[in-house]
């Protein structure tokens, strides 16, 4: 299968392949950033462990009925996707108190929120990915009421999902952030990643087991990511 290189991010390369328009593969890499990049560095085994992790999530989510752009893992980085118009929004759903949201509302960090919290970023690297509303969706012609209105009840039953499953291995999902994309049908499906790279999780104890080790430099990544990696892997079975 040859395969040309569409658009390189700061933790995965896509490929097109020559035996299906509809299809791409996602080469996820051993490069950690914060700050939209200002801060690079090379991680060895991160990209096999997220490449892992997400693939581990998103069987699971297909399986509990989410519609996403998950088709099956390749090799150890390596993922066959449905190549689908990513929507150029960051869906960040809370679940606690944390990071940006304790900054901008001077509150402590891992106050469990009544209700989660849903947010929308305006996915722009140039402008710094703003803090936008439903308002500002549809001025920027991103989504619909009615795709706006999908996005939010499909980011809250995922969230369902996804808090269950850490609970059962004993982990807080914090917050994470979520990306859509249409497929060739028009139809929104859930696409990018779910890993450690883009969510927050602690453990009992409060310890940071997500990309908050490299932003706040408390010790290894990839030491952390097989935790949570093997403990995932302990709720298969």
């Amino acid at each position: 299968m040859s395969r040309k290189l569409v658009y390189t991010g700061k933790a995965k390369d896509i490929y097109t392949t020559s035996e299906d328009e509809n299809l791409i593969i996602s080469v996820y890499k051993d490069q950690a950033t914060m700050l939209n990049g200002a801060r690079k560095e090379t991680i060895e085994g991160k990209g096999i462990l997220n490449n892992q992790i997400s693939s581990l999530i998103f069987e699971k989510l297909n399986v509990a009925g989410v519609a996403t752009h998950f088709i099956k893992q390749l090799s150890e980085t390596e993922q066959l996707n449905k190549k689908v118009e990513i929507i150029p929004l960051e869906v960040v759903l809370r679940n606690y108190t944390a990071g940006s949201f304790s900054k901008r509302f001077a509150v402590e960090e891992g106050l469990k929120l009544e209700t989660p919290i849903l947010e929308f970023y305006y996915k722009n690297d140039d402008l710094n990915d703003p803090f936008i509303n439903d308002e500002h969706v549809k001025f920027l012609d991103i989504a619909t009421d009615e795709e706006i209105a999908y996005i939010k009840n499909e980011t809250r039953r995922i969230n369902g999902f996804l808090s269950d499953w850490f609970s059962q291995i004993g982990l807080k999902l914090i917050d994470y952030k979520l990306e859509f994309g249409k497929d060739k049908d028009g139809n929104i499906i859930l696409a990018d990643e779910f890993s450690p790279d883009n969510c927050r999780l602690w453990d009992a104890e409060g310890r940071h087991m997500d990309k908050d080790v490299f932003r706040r430099d408390l010790g290894s990544l990839t030491d952390v990511y097989q935790v949570v990696l093997e403990k995932l892997q302990g709720l298969e079975k």
